[in-house]
């Protein structure tokens, strides 16, 4: 009996030092050869993201002095090219920020499933001391001292169950430690994968940005013939021009209704009286998020597959409640109702969606404004898909993060909040971009108050 008990021990002993050495040395993994190349790559990401930050910087400079020059033609498309290119260095940036991203979050997931693993390890290794210590406990003192070939047998004995019970408190603690490590491997993994979602969502609306370029260059070379003759009678004509923006049309999907830029302006203004949210701002910040209307979400519309349902799509203990209260109260079938689709990368789904409406809030975020919203407009219940209570919960929103102070810098911020909860340049053509859109609206309702 005594012989089996010692090896058990030993082997329990061997085993803690072998946790303990893997430890000490790095259980998370990486050797010093990968720690460089991964240093190497970093080093290089940030000297290429420097090169094109010069570059996007000198054609902000070039826009800038394009637009301070006389509005002829030519200028104007010198100006479109221009900005396209900038966008095309955007987006290879953000191309860039987006693998550092990724190769950090395939790094942190890996450093994840190893802690793991080794706790996997640790509560076997624990098992097996709490089981041999239990084993002991039920030798009583006299019952050692009668295996025991000599006195020294016997306190040899009591030395190694004593060292046993040192070992299980150096194995909680080591255990506690590593739960610990992987509550903070798991927090920063769900900043990473908010970060890539966040710049996949970037590089989308950058080549929107591009294609909007093009699509404005084509149609101006269309409507004149090329003619700079022809542009300055366009420009010269206020009325018509006035007309042409108060008549563009959006699309409301999800709510089978139409609105014009002019019923628009109508309700930014509204929105704006009771918050002090600048109408232009409040109307660059609902294009951004949904094209003022015209896409509310490609997720969770009639006929599409399970796997867009609001049920795999959102975020379950967060806005899937929350979805199915608000739909239910609002009378409508939660399985039919447009929210936006996750982000993917590569085919794996990144993040959650569940955006609703022209807004684009998520349940959760809806659910801390919408009491606001329903005293301003006196309905029984706010509704996200309602063109009306999105503009007035999106004003009420920018105004709690700064808007109202309508500086640039003020509203630039407000955006940025409004995208990612923060102000991390990391993610700032978002900001930058509604500024400009902002810019584009201001003219536009300044042309149609130019026109009463």
């Amino acid at each position: 009996m005594r012989k089996i008990f010692k090896v058990k021990i030993v082997w329990c002993m061997l085993v803690a030092c072998i946790v303990f050495g893997l430890v000490a040395t790095g259980v998370f993994g990486y050797t010093r050869r990968a720690q460089a190349d991964t240093a190497s790559e970093k080093a290089q990401l940030e000297q290429e993201l420097q090169q094109i930050e010069d570059q996007i910087k000198q054609y902000e400079g070039e826009l800038a002095t394009t637009q301070t020059q006389k509005k002829t033609l030519q200028n104007k498309i010198t100006g479109l090219k221009k900005q396209r290119d900038k966008l095309g260095l955007q987006i290879k940036a953000t191309t860039l920020k987006l693998k550092d991203v990724s190769s950090k979050l395939v790094v942190t997931e890996k450093k994840v499933d190893e802690t793991m693993q080794k706790i996997d390890q640790h509560r076997v290794l624990l098992s097996e001391l709490i089981r041999q210590i239990h084993k002991q406990d039920q030798t009583t003192p006299v019952d050692l001292m009668l295996v025991s070939n000599t006195l020294s047998d016997f306190f040899l004995e009591i030395d190694q169950l004593d060292q046993l019970q040192i070992g299980l408190r150096e194995v909680l603690q080591n255990t506690k430690e590593l739960k610990k490590e992987l509550d903070n491997k798991a927090g920063e993994l769900q900043d990473q994968k908010m970060s890539v979602g966040n710049l996949l969502s970037i590089q989308s609306l950058q080549q929107q940005a591009v294609d909007q370029a093009k699509r404005e260059q084509d149609s101006l070379l269309k409507e004149t013939g090329g003619r700079e003759k022809q542009y300055q009678q366009v420009l010269s004509d206020v009325r018509k021009r006035a007309a042409e923006i108060r008549s563009r049309i959006y699309d409301l999907v999800g709510v089978s209704k139409q609105i014009n830029f002019g019923e628009a302006v109508s309700l930014a203004q509204w929105a704006s009286n009771l918050t002090g949210v600048r109408p232009a701002f409040l109307l660059a910040i609902i294009k951004q998020e949904s094209n003022l209307g015209r896409n509310v979400g490609t997720c969770n519309r009639p006929g599409d597959p399970p796997e867009k349902s609001w049920r795999v799509v959102m975020k379950p203990e967060r806005d899937q409640p929350l979805f199915k209260q608000i739909t239910e109260e609002l009378g409508l079938d939660p399985d039919v109702m447009p929210v936006s689709c996750p982000m993917t990368k590569n085919g794996k789904k990144i993040g959650w969606g569940g955006a609703m409406g022209p807004a684009q809030f998520i349940p959760s975020t809806w659910m801390a404004h919408r009491n606001e919203v329903t005293t301003i407009t006196g309905q029984a219940t706010a509704n996200p898909w309602d063109t009306r209570d999105a503009f007035m919960a999106s004003a009420i929103l920018l105004k709690a993060n700064g808007a109202a102070a309508q500086t640039k810098d003020a509203e630039w911020r407000a955006a940025m909040r409004y995208f990612s909860g923060g102000t991390n340049v990391a993610f700032r053509f978002y900001g930058d971009n509604v500024i400009a859109i902002a810019k584009g609206f201001q003219e536009d309702i300044d042309n149609l108050n130019a026109a009463k």
